[in-house]
C-alpha cells in the first residue's frame, strides 16, 4: 500500500483548545493507517470570518497515510464527531476542526472535498504553522512554496506562538 504525505490543519476554540488539538493528533496517530511525521508548534490565532468568538489554537500535522483522500476525509470527520464537533454555523466556534490542506501534490475538486484547501493561501493561521514544518512545500496551483506565499501575505491577522507541540508524543506515534 502506498503511503501518501498529507498536511492536516488543526484548530479549536471551545473547551480546552490545546487539549483538543492534542487529542486530535493522538487520534490521527492511533489509527494504524496513519503515521504522524511532524507537528508544528501551536499558535493562538484570532478568528477569521466570524469575529465575535474566542480565539483559536491552531497547528498543522504532517502525516503519512495509506487512506485515499475520500477515506481520509471520512476518518477526519469521524474524529471530529467523536470529539463532539457540531456543524452549526460557518466559521463558528468549534471543539475541533480538521482540514486536509494538501494530499501529496494532488488537486481534487469535489463537492465536499477541495485539495489544496481552497483558502489556505489567504490564511496566516494556516500558513504560519505549515511554514514551520514544510516551508519548501509547493502549492500545486500557485506554483509557489509555502514560505513564498506567507511572505507575500498582508499583515493584520494575529498569530501568536503558544507552545511547541509535544515532540516526544509524536515520536512515540511513529512506531504505532
Amino acid at each position: 500500500m502506498k503511503n501518501n504525505l498529507v498536511h492536516i490543519g488543526i484548530g479549536s476554540n471551545l473547551g480546552e483548545p490545546v487539549h483538543n488539538c492534542d487529542a486530535a493528533i493522538r487520534a490521527m496517530a492511533a489509527d494504524k493507517r496513519n503515521r504522524v511525521v511532524e507537528v508544528s508548534p501551536f499558535y493562538r490565532t484570532e478568528p477569521v470570518g466570524k469575529k465575535d468568538q474566542g480565539w483559536f489554537v491552531n497547528a498543522v500535522a504532517a502525516l503519512e497515510t495509506s487512506r485515499s483522500p475520500r477515506e481520509l476525509l471520512d476518518f477526519l470527520q469521524t474524529v471530529e464527531h467523536e470529539m463532539g464537533r457540531e456543524r452549526k454555523e460557518k466559521w463558528g466556534p468549534r471543539i475541533i476542526d480538521l482540514d486536509i490542506l494538501f494530499y501529496d501534490d494532488q488537486i481534487i475538486r469535489a463537492e465536499d472535498l477541495v485539495v489544496p484547501h481552497l483558502r489556505l493561501h489567504e490564511r496566516r493561521f494556516v500558513l504560519t504553522p505549515l511554514n514551520d514544518i514544510a516551508p519548501d512545500l509547493r502549492h500545486p496551483l500557485l506554483n509557489q512554496s509555502i514560505a513564498e506565499i506567507l511572505s507575500k501575505l498582508p499583515g493584520g491577522e494575529k498569530v501568536i506562538l503558544l507552545r511547541e507541540a509535544d515532540q516526544k508524543i509524536c515520536g512515540a506515534f511513529s512506531s504505532m
